[in-house]
């Protein structure tokens, strides 16, 4: 072989290695912590980023699910939701499913809010109301289907049924009743039920303590452990929100479980050991209504405060809640994370690409890419980033390396 095509087969090596596309199959990524392991995508433009396709979906705030060239997300229009898979890259619709359901617009725009999850070649979806669908990923077949309310008779929510299912070994969790629901994945049968109290709006968050898993859930009073084999509570703190809205998912490093919920609330961070959860910290230096903060390198980046008032994205020390900084042009946005990037979306549609600095706000590039108000968590995957607004419109953009 001469150099030049050994170099250039080096060359070839190098670049595949620099970059790494990702999927994202579930609600917050791979390991459900908000951040992306893709790499060499591009967070610097002097103009908006190439939109490769749109779509309306219909009312609602559920993010995307992307797996196997295909996007999901769901949106409600004439009281149906509707569950669409989209070709990833061209946005050709490959198929959908509409059912039933009320907007639900009493205490805001309404439609769907929970994220569809992909476990192998099926995709799972929970409705606001208790409508739980397991779908053949590639064609939209169902393979079964049920409403778990009706079943068990569970109170629903204020804001109906709010996160996202967890697949977990032949399991499938969800946020139901005071401590979880579990299905048989593949037949729909329930395995085991919690007491019937409200269910907070969080997507159950599975850890590892003590060589065994553990589910946390927010219900309507409290932050709670779980056993993922029968249900059996663990441990449990106490955490009263207004309209009990515990919304946000925990934030895990080790034994110690962060929190946080909006309406004034503030946050915790909580040292579990046994059955006891204990406070390390507590204050309102950072309060999650709707959207869960991210860990990197010992500090925690995350909106702060209630929609319609003054929010801001906040970056707090994880180990003492200490604040070091505040962004309002945010508003009450969200925040995902890959490649050592904050990718935030105000709330008004503005794109924003920073770097994850404890010193200051230090944005890369910004681009309007939606109108209309925007709380949903945008989605980078494989050189792709996915956004959408309350009113159903999504945009993908290309920020391929």
């Amino acid at each position: 072989m001469n150099p030049f095509s050994t170099s250039l087969c080096l060359a070839t090596a190098l670049c595949a290695q620099a970059a790494l596309a990702a999927d994202w199959p579930q609600w917050r990524g791979p390991d459900r912590n908000g951040i992306s392991a893709e790499s060499g995508w591009n967070a610097k433009w002097s103009n908006a980023p190439k939109v490769l396709w749109k779509a309306n979906v219909g009312t609602g705030f559920a993010s995307f699910t992307v797996a196997n060239g295909k996007v999901y997300t769901t949106g409600n229009a004439d009281n149906k939701d509707t569950v669409f898979c989209f070709d990833a890259t061209t946005g050709k619709e490959i198929w959908k499913h509409a059912y039933d359901a009320d907007l639900g617009d009493k205490y805001f725009e309404g439609g769907t809010t929970g994220t569809p999850a992909v476990d192998g070649d099926k995709l799972y979806q929970l409705s606001r109301w208790g409508d739980v669908f397991c779908f053949e990923a590639a064609t939209g077949k169902i393979i079964w289907s049920k409403n778990v309310q009706q079943e068990t008779d569970a109170r629903i929510p204020d804001w109906g049924f709010g996160g996202s299912p967890l697949v977990w070994k032949h399991l499938l969790i969800l946020n139901v009743g005071q401590g979880g629901l579990a299905l048989d994945k593949t037949s729909g049968k329930i395995v085991w039920e919690s007491d019937d109290r409200n269910a907070g709006y969080s997507t159950p968050f599975p850890i590892e303590r003590n060589g065994k898993t553990e589910i946390i859930l927010g219900s309507g009073r409290s932050y709670v452990a779980v056993d993922p084999v029968n249900g059996q509570k663990l441990w449990e703190h106490p955490w009263n929100t207004s309209y009990g809205v515990n919304a946000a998912d925990p934030v895990v490093q080790g034994d110690l479980v962060f929190v946080s919920s909006g309406y004034n609330k503030g946050a915790a961070l909580l040292k579990t050991a046994g059955s006891n959860a204990d406070v390390v910290w507590q204050s309102r230096v950072m309060r999650n209504q709707m959207n869960p903060s991210v860990l990197i390198d010992g500090h925690l980046y995350g909106i702060d405060g209630n929609e319609g008032k003054d929010a801001s994205l906040k970056c707090i020390e994880f180990s003492t809640g200490t604040e070091k900084w505040s962004e309002k042009s945010a508003g009450a946005g969200s925040v995902t994370v890959a490649d050592g990037k904050l990718i935030v979306l105000s709330e008004k549609g503005e794109l924003i690409i920073a770097e994850p600095s404890k010193d200051a706000f230090k944005p890369l590039s910004r681009a309007q890419v939606l109108s209309g108000r925007c709380w949903t968590v945008p989605v980078l995957a494989n050189g792709r980033i996915y956004c959408r607004n309350a009113a159903g419109d999504v945009v993908c953009l290309d920020v391929k390396g």
